[in-house]
């Protein structure tokens, strides 16, 4: 991906960076090999954001353009609305008050440049300011009236920024530019660059480390540079042109704050704020295929004044979930009333509203994986042992967590349990998922929707070996080029 300084008077950049072009506005508004460029990443450090200043429409094209821009005309309005400076205000407090307690004066005005300061104190919030702005330099007043409070940001021009500062200014500059993907040889070697977001602290993730360097292999060798990262690269998404979540997501999570970081930045995401809100949250989950007729078990929604309900609905045993469970967490099996209870109390101390499902003993779940409404791998996950669910997440032995696993052809898969799968993805989105499906008296019901399905070396990928992996970039790739 071609990278682009714009600057008001290119002369005055002194910072040679491999590989990126140094122009000035007027070059970059009228040059037509500028407007052609689809496969671009512009950096406008121009003297003037204001509407309908060249700054402005330097933003505004890069954008038509289908280039990616830093700041966006979004970030550059967002400079401008004082509810955006009061609710940064009121997110970052416990840090602006931490980072301001010593200060005995009533006003302070931070500097920002690159998503720094010079300044050990101040940097920590230099950078929570870029990471929710986006502009290369801001200058952010703060004010003191009983506790401290962001009272104005703006971005300001490179001309403005103090002699003294302009060393410090050209090292940000140089950190920020000179990264991996900044390199003049991955310029030319690479075409897209792709973030893979994982937690290597996650015990059980849905990539094990053997499949994510798979995914590596195939995306570099469908063209891409890319760059494992953690929920610390948030303010760093906007440089790369796809992201891919190898975590466990959640909607109240980093996973999901990225996922829409990433869409709102233009970048394609596996998987989407839209999947992961659908899939991660089972009461948003229950009334989508309940509303659409997708066969489920008998599922409702309890709160305080509908407990008595369950036993007579559902009868015992029964399931209950958390709305945010996931990987068998926050699922339990109650079998007696007073059992009920007890586990209800609990659970509604972290949520008013539980979903209670109608208990299907089977000896295995059906895992159907789709990538773009198409089946891509189906499994059988057998339960754990001496256990209802596929994970005991309380076995004490390590070997009896898991059940084993069976994969299947497509084409050897009961036809139901197909159907009823891709009837289910169709409701979320064309991303990656995995369908659990119990199969029981010849019917096929849906338990749940999995946005970032397992995807493990050695287990999903058995019957299509590198080309799991290959299908699954591939299809991101050609969102990014949407």
């Amino acid at each position: 991906m071609k990278k682009i300084i714009v600057i008001n008077h290119p002369q005055r950049w002194i910072l040679d960076v491999p590989g990126v072009d140094v122009i000035s506005p007027k070059e970059y508004l009228e040059n037509e090999t500028y407007a052609k460029m689809k496969n671009a990443r512009v950096f406008n450090l121009c003297y003037d954001y204001a509407y309908q200043t060249r700054g402005y429409y330097v933003s505004l094209l890069a954008e038509a353009r289908g280039q990616k821009v830093i700041p966006s005309v979004k970030n550059i309005l967002d400079l401008k609305a004082h509810a955006i400076v009061k609710s940064i205000s009121e997110a970052q407090d416990e840090l602006i008050q931490k980072t301001f307690r010593h200060i005995r004066s009533s006003e302070y005005v931070l500097s920002v440049y690159f998503g720094r300061n010079f300044s050990p104190q101040y940097d920590k919030l230099a950078h929570e300011l870029y990471m929710l702005l986006q502009a290369p330099m801001l200058r952010a007043r703060f004010v003191k009236n009983g506790k401290w409070e962001l009272a104005s940001v703006k971005a300001f021009p490179f001309k403005e920024i103090p002699e003294q500062h302009i060393p410090y200014v050209y090292s940000f500059a140089e950190q920020y530019f000179m990264q991996k993907r900044y390199d003049k040889a991955r310029v030319d070697k690479y075409k897209y660059d792709l973030a893979i977001l994982v937690n290597t602290h996650e015990k059980a993730a849905p990539s094990n480390r053997k499949a994510i360097s798979n995914f590596v292999e195939a995306a570099e060798k469908l063209g891409c540079n890319v760059e494992l990262i953690t929920k610390d690269d948030y303010s760093r998404l906007g440089e790369f042109d796809a992201l891919f979540i190898r975590e466990t997501t959640s909607v109240n999570h980093h996973t999901y704050k990225m996922s829409r970081r990433a869409q709102r930045e233009g970048l394609a995401v596996i998987d989407s704020p839209e999947s992961i809100l659908k899939c991660a949250n089972k009461v948003y989950l229950a009334e989508l295929l309940a509303l659409n007729k997708i066969p489920t078990p008998k599922t409702i929604t309890i709160h305080s004044e509908n407990v008595k309900g369950i036993e007579k609905q559902l009868g015992f045993p029964c399931v209950l979930k958390l709305p945010d469970s996931s990987f068998s967490q926050g699922v339990v099996k109650v079998s007696t009333p007073q059992e009920m209870k007890g586990k209800l109390k609990a659970m509604m101390k972290e949520s008013d509203i539980i979903i209670a499902q109608e208990f299907l003993p089977t000896s295995y779940d059906w895992r159907v994986g789709v990538l773009n409404n198409e089946v891509l791998f189906v499994c059988k996950y057998y339960m754990a042992k001496d256990h209802w669910q596929i994970i005991n997440w309380e076995s004490k032995h390590k070997g009896d967590m898991t059940g084993n696993f069976d994969i299947f052809r497509t084409e050897d898969v009961p036809p139901h349990v197909v159907e009823v799968a891709l009837k289910a993805t169709k409701l979320i989105g064309n991303g990656l998922y995995g369908v659990d499906v119990k199969e029981v008296d010849g019917k096929a019901y849906v338990i749940e929707v999995n946005d970032n399905p397992n995807i493990d070396a050695g287990v999903e990928d058995c019957l299509l070996g590198e080309e799991i992996y290959t299908k699954i970039i591939s299809h991101l790739l050609s969102m990014a080029n949407r």
